[in-house]
């Protein structure tokens, strides 16, 4: 027998954020339980192996390399004379090439501070409890506002002459714009089509500074002018 004082009712629109059921289960009646089967590995060995073995592959290619290719470096470093360009660490080179196009407050303030803003905002957002597609919905509307966001980013893009970062961002928003057009549930497309908003965001963001990193390092000579590295 089931007292009132022995459960609560509660009210919530999120099931996961109140897992209480009642059940009454008589003794001539069997409980069937239906489990759903997820796709789970361990963290030790299959994480953790593969991450020995990416880390071991790692310091033997670097090793290797160190052999055959000599390190860059230049002269004796004279505190009179400053050289041309004066070039950040490989890791500062994207922000170093955003100033270039954009104002410092904007390069060297703004832009990274969105970057530790979003870092610091996405893991109160529920993004990962269900994994959907971009297109789940298929709605027009929303093609129409992302229309508009990539035209409104295209834009702003282009009126500072930030074209190295045109291009790749036109080739997301093409492939976007395709995986809405022509569907596919099977092969490496279908694979583009089921990819979720922050993998497409995450994307974007990682092919942007390395595009950046790149022609910092090496297209870029005396006065931050454009010089093609085997001229």
């Amino acid at each position: 027998m089931i007292h009132e004082q022995d459960f609560a009712l509660e009210e919530s629109s999120d099931p996961a954020t109140v897992p209480k059921r009642v059940a009454l289960v008589q003794r001539r009646d069997s409980l069937r339980v239906e489990a759903e089967t997820e796709e789970m590995v361990m963290t030790v060995p299959h994480l953790v192996l593969g991450e020995v073995i990416a880390f071991e592959l790692l310091v033997a290619g670097l090793a290797v390399y160190s052999l055959l290719f000599d390190a860059p470096l230049e002269q004796v470093a004279n505190p009179l004379k400053t050289p041309n360009p004066a070039k950040a660490p490989w890791y500062f080179l994207g922000l170093q090439e955003l100033l270039h196009y954009f104002p410092p407050v904007v390069a060297g303030v703004l832009a990274p501070l969105l970057v530790v803003v979003g870092l610091i905002v996405i893991p109160y957002f529920r993004i990962n409890v269900r994994r959907s597609r971009l297109w789940d919905r298929r709605d027009q509307a929303g093609l129409l506002a992302f229309g508009a966001a990539v035209l409104l980013l295209l834009g702003f893009l282009t009126v500072f002459g930030v074209w190295p970062l045109v291009v790749p961002s036109s080739a997301m928003a093409t492939l976007m714009t395709a995986s809405f057009l022509y569907p596919r549930e099977h092969g490496w497309w279908g694979e583009l089509c089921r990819l979720s908003l922050p993998s497409w965001i995450m994307t974007w963001f990682v092919i942007c500074t390395i595009t950046l990193t790149l022609i910092g390092t090496y297209f870029r000579g005396p006065g931050w002018s454009w010089v093609w590295p085997w001229g």
